[in-house]
């Protein structure tokens, strides 16, 4: 009896779970092997392939100036974003959460934390062709730019000579960075502010009774119980990294999908898409499409088991 219910389950589940697994292995497994193995022919992106060249198109990928530039930029953000964006999260959320004035209510966050944490999270709702209006405003380079505006308004540059930020070779990968910081600290501030709601205020209360600073509290108390809350981030922010195609396609100059000035801002992404669609160098598109998904997969593997600790438990 207990063998036939343990089979109906099974069938239930399975017959579940069918569907949905059908539909990822054709929407998603497919084309990942397909594109592994388009990276092997001369594909144009139209006919089918005609010739299997082998390793012949990444050969070509760790030749290309371009894509070794593409590759040191998207490395730099890869260092940068998940940095700066994580710091800035759990300061804010610090903040917001247990940085206030310790009263009679206990440890607290200051005053209008609810008001400052709706303000960080709103770029999170905002579309990404939204931003791409709003940054293109503040990043004219004439005296009708925003940032321009500002920078001459306070005097640190002549009205007359503004400057140039997306047409700047020296600033324009920067101010893409700038623009995805922004977007996501908001997001990454919640996140751990939930996580950090979870920790008992006495815990922290009982720190300060001990003569504990802020900054003590935050790094001995505070990051190591938000530890799995910050492993995760880092995870999405370095697939993040890999990717800035919508800002870089649409903000920065270049004759199809960005990447200027002079490859400057080139990221894997808009030379992959250039390629494919422009140049109809389609397996060589696939070759790289390969070798960003090998670096993202790796990246991941290697941020979850670099920053594996033990689980704090309170």
């Amino acid at each position: 009896m207990r063998l036939k219910k343990a089979l109906r389950k099974d069938l239930f589940v399975t017959a579940f779970l069918i569907c949905p697994m059908g539909l990822y292995a054709a929407f998603v497994l497919w084309p990942y092997l397909e594109t592994f193995g388009y990276s092997f022919t001369d594909w144009s992106g139209v006919a089918p392939p005609s010739r299997f060249v082998g390793l012949e198109n990444y050969v070509a990928l760790f030749q290309d100036d371009v894509f070794l530039a593409a590759l040191w930029h998207n490395a730099q953000l890869l260092v940068v974003l998940p940095v700066v964006t994580i710091m800035l999260a759990l300061f804010f959320a610090f903040m917001l959460n247990a940085g206030g004035r310790r009263g009679a209510a206990g440890v607290r966050g200051v005053a209008g934390s609810a008001f400052y944490r709706t303000v960080f999270f709103l770029p999170q709702v905002l579309s990404v062709a939204i931003l791409i209006i709003m940054f293109q405003a503040t990043y004219r380079s004439d005296s009708a730019g925003l940032l321009n505006g500002i920078t001459a308004a306070l005097g640190l540059t002549d009205p007359d000579d503004p400057l140039p930020w997306l047409a700047s070779p020296d600033a324009v990968l920067w101010c893409i960075l700038a623009i995805l910081v922004w977007q996501g600290v908001g997001f990454y501030l919640v996140l751990f502010s939930a996580a950090m709601q979870s920790i008992p205020k006495e815990i922290f209360e009982a720190a300060m009774l001990d003569g504990a600073s802020r900054s003590q509290v935050f790094f001995r108390i505070t990051l190591p119980l938000l530890w799995d809350s910050v492993q995760t981030a880092w995870v999405y922010l370095a697939i993040a990294a890999m990717d800035g195609f919508a800002l870089v396609a649409s903000l920065t100059p270049g004759s199809s999908y960005g990447g200027g000035p002079d490859h400057r801002s080139e990221v894997l992404a808009t030379y992959l898409i250039r390629n494919f669609l422009t140049f109809g160098k389609a397996g060589f598109a696939c070759a790289m499409g390969v070798v960003i998904f090998a670096i993202t997969l790796l990246l991941s593997l290697a941020v979850l088991r670099l920053t594996k600790r033990d689980s704090v438990e309170y």
